[in-house]
């Protein structure tokens, strides 16, 4: 299997920096192949701006969704972005790796997600009708693909749980397990999240080293979120909202988009 790690921490030897280290020489031992792309290591342009797009008229005002159209058929995205893109292809799985700032991800890898997923490439697929509103959601160019999460967070699990102070984990994921990873097509795992990190000891370090291995011993076989599809059924098209009965009553939210029933 080919693995391409995004990883999105400022220092290198960060408790992130270690975890990376653990998941690659665990997955290399497995026999995948690697690679990984540092964003800070690099130097990342994280801000979409008219240097994406060398191409388009200096007269004319930046629309980036039509800029980004135009310059991905044309050929003409910035070598940074086309070399990600050719990563992105060659993986089987793909690994974002990054800590949780302010509910999120860190402004780099947003913006590497802004910049890479081209119009025409990662959105803007398939056919729009009253029968399709285009191949995302479970289809799309990265369909029968993986890909997962590894997150490390300050604050206690039981923070991120059903009813702790921050909301589920689930949730906070859920923009981007569902919105960056699931919509262009990829089977998104289970995410592998760090609790209380700024408090790690020798002993816990080796605690979750154990547990990151596991997960990345069964990369292959683990089974997806079931989120539901788009153009399946689950959904009145092109309206884009869930059929009446559909994971009603007991689930609310961003739960509604995941079916329970065939959760493993």
């Amino acid at each position: 299997m080919k693995v391409l790690l995004v990883f999105a921490h400022p220092e290198r030897r960060s408790l992130n920096g270690a975890l990376r280290d653990v998941a690659v020489a665990e997955l290399e031992a497995q026999g995948h192949e690697v690679r990984v792309t540092d964003l800070y290591a690099e130097g990342w342009k994280s801000e979409v701006d008219r240097a994406d797009f060398p191409n388009w008229p200096r007269d004319e005002g930046l629309r980036v969704g039509t800029a980004s159209k135009k310059s991905f058929e044309a050929g003409n995205l910035t070598d940074d972005v086309k070399a990600e893109i050719e990563k992105l292809l060659w993986a089987d799985t793909l690994i974002l790796q990054f800590p949780l700032w302010w509910y999120t991800m860190p402004a780099i890898l947003k913006g590497w997600v802004d910049r890479v997923y081209a119009y025409g490439f990662a959105y803007g697929v398939g056919e729009h009708s009253d029968r399709r509103w285009g191949e995302r959601f479970g289809e799309g160019t990265l369909a029968g693909k993986r890909a997962m999460l590894i997150v490390t967070a300050g604050g206690w699990e039981e923070h991120y749980s059903a009813r702790g102070i921050n909301g589920p984990i689930e949730d906070l994921l859920f923009p981007i397990n569902h919105g960056i990873l699931y919509y262009p097509g990829y089977d998104v795992l289970p995410s592998f999240v760090v609790y209380q990190v700024d408090r790690f000891q020798p002993a816990d370090f080796e605690r979750v080293a154990e547990q990151l291995r596991g997960r990345m011993q069964t990369l292959e076989t683990s089974g997806p979120i079931p989120y539901r599809r788009q153009n399946f059924g689950d959904y009145l098209i092109p309206g884009m909202t869930l059929r009446p009965g559909l994971g009603e009553p007991e689930a609310r939210g961003f739960a509604l988009h995941v079916d329970a029933g065939t959760a493993e």
